[in-house]
């Protein structure tokens, strides 16, 4: 996939999302410096694309690791109980930590993300079975019994409505000071980039990487803790959004190929316009009103799953 077309089309969404909400605001505006306008501009457009833009690229190359680690390309947040761990851990903070501020509640999301995908992946060197469907339908059955019992807690403490409000990403509460915790997502990324061949390695099972000098455990909890940080702040700032982590390296890989290096920028990109356009399609569909991105996600991203799940099998 042409890296020029992605920045283009991430350029004129990023300008076309700027103008769009239930405050009209116009480029006239803007150049005459109307007070109201520049003010909603900086305190909620921006910084709703900066969080747009930072959890399309990390959540996507977040899934990209995932699946090479794993080796398995149907394996990502969502499906390897990454996502749902840190939802527990939300449900801990708010039970055990009512006043914790954003980071602490991301350090809490963090623990219980790790110790959710470690055990996944855990899990996954001791099955023998590895069919490229069957791993990530343990992965999803090991995240609804953590989604059981996060269930069964919040009800029990009464917090259950407040636990759903992390369960789908919104960016429509997305404005200054209450965002900043996404800029986490920029170092790790360059840490992800670091490694990236490592990772390619990685993929290709523990014996390959050991004869090739590769300390294969090492490089796998190094891309379980950034998988696991990603999805924390995410998770901390715009809630779940599911899909996005699975279905966006798999279209990349289908025209890139495996490597993982050659693919984090396209991958990157490509996370960012996918939300991006699904932010602003869900801001347009009932405007002024707007659909929650997490559900137009799930709407498009499962359209797309199906189709890459109907291409395995005839393949």
């Amino acid at each position: 996939m042409k890296i020029r077309y992605l920045v283009i089309s991430l350029i004129i969404l990023s300008i076309i999302s700027i103008f769009i909400g239930s405050k009209d605001i116009k480029i006239i505006d803007l150049l005459s410096f109307e007070k109201d306008k520049l003010e909603i501009l900086i305190l909620s457009r921006i910084p709703r694309l900066i969080s747009i833009l930072a959890a399309g690229t990390s959540i996507a190359v977040s899934g990209l690791i995932m699946q090479q680690i794993s080796r398995n390309s149907f394996v990502s947040p969502t499906t390897g109980a990454t996502e749902d761990s840190a939802k527990f851990g939300i449900l801990v903070s708010i039970i055990l930590f009512p006043s914790a501020g954003y980071f602490s509640k991301m350090i809490i999301c963090f623990i219980f993300s790790l110790a959710g995908t470690f055990l996944f992946m855990y899990i996954l060197r001791k099955i023998k079975f590895k069919n490229d469907i069957f791993v990530p339908l343990i992965g999803i059955m090991l995240g609804a019994i953590i989604e059981s019992i996060n269930t069964f807690f919040a009800y029990k403490f009464d917090v259950i409505q407040n636990i759903e409000s992390w369960a789908q990403g919104n960016f429509s509460m997305i404005i200054k000071d209450r965002y900043e915790l996404v800029y986490l997502s920029i170092p790790l990324m360059i840490i992800a980039y670091l490694f990236a061949n490592k990772f390619t390695i990685s993929g290709m099972g523990k014996e390959f990487s050991k004869n090739l000098g590769l300390d294969y455990n090492k490089v796998v909890n190094i891309g379980v803790v950034i998988v696991a940080l990603i999805s924390s702040i995410m998770i901390i700032i715009v809630g779940k959004i599911p899909f996005l982590g699975l279905i966006i390296p798999n279209i990349i890989r289908i025209y890139n190929g495996d490597n993982l290096k050659e693919n984090f920028v396209s991958t990157s990109l490509f996370g960012a316009v996918f939300l991006l356009f699904c932010d602003i399609l869900g801001r347009l569909i009932i405007y002024p009103y707007e659909i929650p991105i997490g559900l137009m996600v799930v709407v498009i991203g499962s359209g797309v799953f199906l189709y890459l799940l109907f291409r395995r099998k005839l393949t």
